[in-house]
């Protein structure tokens, strides 16, 4: 299904690092952090100079079909990519800027090459010290090739798990809802309260969940870097 009219991603910020000496640059992104259950997950993609796929946008402005059509193109393509991810149990024992931190670590880990610069959506670091040039950018996501091709990989990634995780715990129509919020997520949390996947720290159990002793109260963790 294609893209949604929007203005095509490009290479410019990569040129940019390109031509200031950053040999490699790797795109990340991060798709799950605000949901209620399932993973949080950071993709990073290393794409080549010269050829392009077609369709490439920041995964929201695709379809669910659309990015299942397009990803095995995508992840054909790329030099290098990876997906890293923290579990729901992380997500809770650490808090979310750590777990992300920690998929981003796991992302780069597995991704096979060393990067020199990193280009990442946003105003906020959540990459170094694991890649020298931090290259901060707001929408990231929707003008720079690289980090939209990280989003379609990190999303589907994500939305297959959890597509698996919907068949064990069908109450909660994670292969629709993916584990974020949306009425009929909430009416399913007051009816059954939380799977084994939520994330029990989040003030939603105080809202959404009437069964007491529910919500996990994260103590102070000291940050992993």
């Amino acid at each position: 299904m294609a893209a949604r009219r929007s203005k095509a991603p490009t290479r410019a910020i990569e040129r940019e690092l390109w031509e200031a000496g950053h040999d490699i640059v790797v795109g990340i992104d991060e798709v799950g952090r605000g949901s209620w259950a399932g993973p949080l997950m950071v993709g990073a993609a290393v794409l080549p100079r010269e050829r392009r796929v077609n369709g490439v946008r920041d995964s929201k402005m695709l379809t669910e079909t659309g990015r299942e059509q397009i990803f095995d193109r995508v992840a054909s393509w790329c030099d290098a990519w990876a997906v890293g991810a923290a579990s729901h149990e992380e997500c809770d024992e650490l808090g979310m800027a750590d777990a992300q931190r920690l998929a981003t670590r796991r992302a780069l880990g597995t991704l096979g090459l060393a990067a020199d610069a990193a280009v990442v959506d946003g105003k906020w670091n959540f990459v170094s010290p694991h890649v020298k040039h931090v290259e901060m950018r707001v929408k990231a996501d929707t003008i720079c090739l690289s980090v939209a091709a990280a989003s379609i990989l990190a999303k589907v990634t994500r939305d297959r798990i959890m597509r698996e995780q919907a068949e064990h715990y069908p109450q909660w129509h994670f292969d629709t809802n993916k584990g974020y919020p949306c009425p009929l997520h909430k009416t399913a949390l007051q009816g059954y309260g939380p799977s084994a996947i939520h994330r029990r720290t989040w003030v939603f159990m105080d809202h959404f969940v009437p069964w007491p002793g529910l919500r996990v109260i994260r103590p102070e963790q000291p940050t992993l870097f």
